[in-house]
């Protein structure tokens, strides 16, 4: 009854409705104030216009499926200040095949210390444009072998507690997950990204350490179909775990035990030790056409590995440039395997200038 009466009553102030959804506007001045509001009365198909603002203490469980909620006129902040959904996260998305689009999530923390920007629980997110920082964890999501994840775009800074147990992002036991253009650093001691998933392809990112004491730059613990392609990935000189990239060393658990690494530059910065990527007996890793800055070595652990066109550069020069070592030294490689953008969150295209594409996530410029 409450939804037919502002849905008929309230077009002035900006909900309007179709036969099939709605959509529903939130700000200070609409019909509904806070997105905890929306969540309340959002159906199936519903679009979630939430104004451009803060948000304190405003907290949700969607429960809805194929919902679009989407920060409207700028960036919506959700800034939890000491309250949460079901003592696990700003928001709760219950729903399956969510989209969330320009939103901020700050400040969520829980008695048990795994609060979290969201925590997923339904099958199917997509992540675009979305900023997470100073939570317990970034984002947060169950065991579901239905679900597919998506995040571009977005953001993930300074979260975690410092107890190696929350990260900037922790993908459960899901089906596939995806991670294009966006950025994750400086997570507190936990791990930049951290996931579970059956399948994972992570292209065209930013992972950065800083200063702080990260462990993992990628955690995939249980293997997994994996590819990682065109990525910059700094380990920082106070890293807690010197490995890079970790694969299967909680038990190579999924099915495909297959990681590959393609044209990424990876830059270690703690002196005089550190291993690029880790794999245990029974993983199959192919490591390509990757650029490598400071000490340590380039693998370590007992998988079967293929190794070829990786070149070791200068901490201050790791981006190709006339007379670089990289230049035109890449392997062909399959499709999947070769990048079409450079790192970073603003999508810009990968332009080859020679006979054949440079070694890591960078092309000479013109």
């Amino acid at each position: 009854m409450m939804r037919r009466l502002m849905v008929s009553c309230a077009l002035g102030l900006g909900l309007v409705s179709s036969a099939d959804a709605a959509t529903l506007r939130v700000g200070p001045t609409r019909a509904l104030k806070a997105p905890s509001a929306a969540a309340a009365i959002a159906r199936d198909g519903d679009v979630v216009l939430i104004d451009a603002g803060t948000y304190v203490g405003d907290t949700a469980t969607w429960r809805a499926n194929r919902l679009i909620i989407r920060g409207a006129g700028g960036r919506a902040h959700l800034r939890a200040d000491g309250r949460s959904a079901q003592g696990k996260a700003i928001w709760v998305i219950a729903g399956n095949r969510t989209t969330v689009e320009n939103i901020e999530f700050s400040g969520a923390t829980v008695p048990d210390a795994n609060g979290a920007g969201i925590r997923q629980e339904g099958a199917g997110l997509v992540l675009r444009w979305c900023y997470f920082h100073n939570n317990q964890n970034g984002i947060l999501t169950g065991a579901n072998p239905l679900s597919d994840i998506l995040i571009e775009y977005s953001t993930f800074a300074d979260n975690g507690i410092g107890d190696g147990q929350t990260h900037n992002i922790y993908i459960g036991a899901i089906r596939t997950f995806r991670m294009r253009f966006s950025r994750s650093v400086r997570a507190k001691v936990g791990h930049e990204v951290k996931s579970r998933a059956a399948v994972n392809d992570i292209r065209y990112n930013v992972l950065d350490d800083g200063s702080a004491a990260t462990s993992y730059s990628i955690d995939l613990p249980n293997g997994g179909e994996s590819r990682v392609v065109g990525n910059l990935i700094v380990q920082g000189p106070n890293s807690e775990n010197t490995a890079v990239v970790s694969y299967g060393f909680e038990g190579l658990s999924l099915a495909s035990k297959r990681l590959w690494l393609s044209h990424n530059t990876i830059v270690n910065r703690i002196v005089g030790r550190g291993t690029m990527v880790q794999a245990p007996a029974g993983a199959q890793v192919v490591v390509v056409n990757t650029a490598l800055a400071g000490d340590g070595v380039l693998v370590s652990g007992a998988a079967k590995w293929t190794l070829a066109a990786n070149r070791r550069v200068s901490m201050l020069r790791y981006k190709p440039y006339i007379g670089s070592p990289l230049v035109n030294r890449a392997l062909t490689v399959a499709t999947v395997l070769t990048p079409r953008y450079l790192p970073g969150t603003r999508r810009v295209a990968r332009v080859k200038l020679g006979l054949r594409n440079d070694i890591g996530a960078f092309e000479r410029r013109p």
